[in-house]
């Protein structure tokens, strides 16, 4: 028995080594810093891409199989890989927007930063955990690990008083979400006896279930669920917390903790709620428990959501805050994917993910840089930015109208393959809100591109340069933006690669 036990431990160790390495390297990252944080203060950014860069060497290795890991807590196939690619990419960058950050430059100067660093990648471990978790408490030990780290970076500037108050406003919400979110677990293991999702599964469809005590519960897990991923009514932290974070911790929000959510969510609602044993179609349409409104209840969260972030981003005069509306508009576009109940829809889900990622990640470092030159978030300080920073404003405009999804861009080609998807499966007026809110949405980043190229700029303003670097990530990020609007392919090769071998056993 031992002998079984350890040959079986190794095997999903071989299989985990993505997280190992992310675990290695964060553990490095506070180790040397401790050693050498007063000689090198970037040592624990240095030490962090290293990681990134050998973590995705084994995430590229594990492309391809699906398998479960430690006795079923845990599955590795490519649904879960894609995120770690888009957790990766986004760690990777936001590292680089850290060297760069001011806020995180006066901060080093008081004290050490390796633990900013080491939360960062404790975040990504969390993601990782996430995106392959099939046990409901490694669920939700992971996906407290996400919110545990993000609670610590969100007020990392201590010395800010808005920072603080942003990360006292997340841990309030959070602990709210997390305890809807453990009930509603505690119900589905009352019910079921189960705490693997598949099994979950198997119980409902053999036993039968109580209609009311599963909707409860799963109204329960929504709203946790709802919190991470900034869905409405679930929303509230979003716009404080996001003003009130560093930038690069914002803008690592939005994007990571955001696919974590979705990741989780999505694997969720089809290994616990869809009947296996029906299949609809040849476009791997999922047939949901009988009786179960599940569906329409996401239907009504998407239209909620996309609607309410992109009305209250219009009144918004701080860039930040206007983009945390923003985010949680993008969040209802996001979850068009999951109503759509087919693998067409969460491909189209992936492709904007990966979108998302390159064209939200670009505006808030575009943000960041401005902010740094001019001393404030607020827009009227875009007014002649165009003439005094020609190549940002360039480069900023093209993320704004990628966030918009106007062609020839990659926010175009995912909000395309979104309602596509909600056509094919004839949930037409929701695509039809979808459209709504994108033209209402034109509204607001507009404003921000009319001032940067129709204000008047402030006389005495001097031009505002910007180094080799800051030009090189710009690049980085608006090249994929605009590329993957007109050769788009490959991204959807792969994102349909991945959705096509999701919740094999």
């Amino acid at each position: 028995m031992e002998e079984r036990f350890i040959i079986e431990l190794t095997q999903s160790l071989k299989n985990f080594l993505p997280e190992v390495s992310l675990t290695v390297t964060l553990s490095l990252v506070i180790l040397l810093d401790l050693i050498f944080g007063r000689r090198f203060k970037n040592i624990g950014a240095f030490v962090s891409l290293a990681g990134l860069v050998v973590t995705l060497f084994f995430t590229i290795k594990q492309y391809g199989g699906s398998y479960q890991i430690f006795r079923g807590m845990f599955v590795v196939d490519p649904y879960s890989t894609f995120f770690k690619f888009v957790f990766l990419l986004s760690a990777f960058v936001i590292v680089i927007f850290s060297l760069q950050s001011y806020e995180l430059r006066e901060t080093s100067a008081r004290r050490r930063i390796g633990e900013y660093y080491f939360f960062i990648l404790s975040l990504t471990l969390g993601a990782f955990l996430m995106a392959g978790s099939v046990n409901l408490i490694m669920m939700y030990l992971s996906l407290e690990l996400v919110s545990i780290s993000s609670y610590i970076l969100a007020g990392y500037i201590k010395e800010s008083e808005r920072s603080s108050e942003a990360s006292m406003k997340y841990v309030i919400y959070g602990a709210l979400s997390s305890g809807l979110m453990i009930y509603g677990i505690s119900l589905v293991y009352g019910l079921t006896g189960e705490l693997n999702i598949y099994a979950i599964n198997a119980s409902f469809l053999s036993s039968g279930y109580s209609p009311i005590v599963l909707m409860i519960s799963l109204v329960l897990i929504l709203a946790g669920f709802g919190y991470k991923i900034s869905a409405v009514p679930f929303h509230y932290w979003t716009p404080d917390v996001y003003e009130g974070a560093p930038i690069t911790v914002t803008a690592f929000l939005s994007v990571s903790s955001k696919a974590a959510g979705f990741a989780m969510l999505v694997r969720f609602l089809k290994a616990s709620f869809i009947d296996r044993t029906i299949t609809l179609g040849i476009e791997g349409a999922w047939a949901v428990i009988q009786g179960l409104p599940l569906t329409e209840i996401v239907a009504v969260l998407s239209a909620l959501t996309m609607t309410v972030g992109n009305i209250i981003a219009i009144w918004q005069n701080n860039l930040k805050r206007m983009l945390a509306y923003s985010s949680i508009a993008h969040a209802g576009y996001i979850l068009m994917g999951v109503v759509v109940m087919q693998n067409l829809g969460i491909s189209a889900m992936l492709i904007y993910f990966l979108a998302y990622l390159f064209m939200n990640l670009g505006a808030f470092y575009c943000v960041m840089l401005v902010a740094e030159k001019t001393g404030s978030e607020d827009i009227e300080v875009y007014k002649g930015l165009g003439y005094r920073a020609p190549f940002l404003s360039i480069v900023f405009t093209i993320f704004l109208v990628s966030l918009t999804g106007i062609p020839p861009t990659f926010g175009f080609i995912g909000k395309l393959y979104l309602f596509s998807a909600l056509i094919n499966a004839k949930v037409i007026w929701l695509a039809v809100v979808g459209v709504l809110n994108s033209v209402v949405s034109l509204y607001y980043y507009i404003r921000v591109v009319r001032n940067m190229f129709l204000g008047d700029p402030e006389s005495g303003k001097e031009p505002i340069n910007f180094s080799p670097a800051h030009i090189v990530v710009m690049l980085i990020l608006v090249i994929p933006t605009l590329l993957f609007g007109v050769y788009f392919t490959p991204i959807v090769n792969f994102a349909q690669i991945s959705v096509a071998m999701f919740g094999l056993r």
